[in-house]
């Protein structure tokens, strides 16, 4: 039992709180929060980082931690300050999700979802399009390395066993969801009204020529018309919220609201 007497308690507190304030934003970032991303390559990413960032935190002075609650506390705080980094990411990006179902319901196409493996839900196939795209243009850009720059500046700013978040991180969340509601509204824009103005011509077209069957003719001209302006838009769509104006925002007022 002689390795006990060189276990150092302090040391292992402070990995085990660095090791939970990365957990929480693999938990809550995009692409690292998928079903499709291996939890033995997550873990894995999660302990080698701790493992890199504990050097620079040795000098932090730890808070007593005499109980068993005492040091569940300390651990859900530095799960939150993860989480809400991670959240915010991922709630500004689920925006493009709504511009797909926007399109997918206005241009009749809804029937064609199909079960998202990441959510395990059913989400409209313009939906996963545009998010599995703005995924790869969120990644090609950097996006991944602003969020772990953003980690690391918590570190700085609110140091290990520091205070619990308040109100103004909940705060910060519900404005992003409000942006990324705006942006999504947005995004589904020129295809909608592309829709809405096919779907006037074609009433006006019933009126004049009555023979014509609109219903057969409509839902082929709404689903090529549809098809073809998400090719036309998908590259403005996706840029409303993969350019980096857009995740220095987010992350900045994340940050703020966390005290950084």
């Amino acid at each position: 039992m002689e390795w006990l007497e060189l276990f150092d308690r302090e040391r292992f507190v402070l990995f085990t709180l660095v090791l939970t304030r990365i957990s929480g934003l693999v938990l809550g970032a995009p692409i690292l929060n998928s079903t499709e991303f291996p939890m033995r390559v997550r873990a894995l990413l999660t302990f080698a980082v701790a493992l890199m960032i504990l050097p620079s935190q040795t000098h932090v002075s730890l808070p007593a931690v005499k109980t068993l609650p005492d040091y569940l506390m300390l651990i859900g705080g530095e799960l939150l300050i993860g989480l809400a980094l991670g959240l915010a990411m991922t709630i500004f990006l689920s925006g493009i999700q709504l511009g797909g179902l926007i399109i997918g319901r206005t241009g009749g196409m809804l029937l064609a979802s199909g079960l998202d493996p990441t959510t395990g839900q059913e989400m409209s196939t313009f939906s996963r399009i545009l998010h599995l795209t703005a995924l790869a243009v969120f990644v090609c850009i950097g996006g991944h390395r602003l969020m772990m720059a953003g980690l690391l500046d918590t570190f700085e700013k609110l140091p290990i066993g520091g205070p619990m978040i308040d109100g103004s991180a909940t705060t910060a969340l519900m404005d992003i969801t409000a942006a990324s509601f705006r942006f999504g509204v947005r995004a589904a824009m020129p295809v909608t009204a592309a829709l809405l103005l096919s779907t006037l011509v074609m009433g006006l077209i019933a009126r004049a020529v009555p023979q014509l069957n609109i219903l057969l003719v409509g839902f082929g001209l709404n689903a090529m018309l549809t098809f073809v302006m998400m090719t036309l838009t998908v590259g403005a769509t996706v840029m409303l919220f993969c350019n980096l104006d857009a995740i220095n925002s987010v992350m900045g007022q994340m940050l703020q609201a966390l005290g950084c």
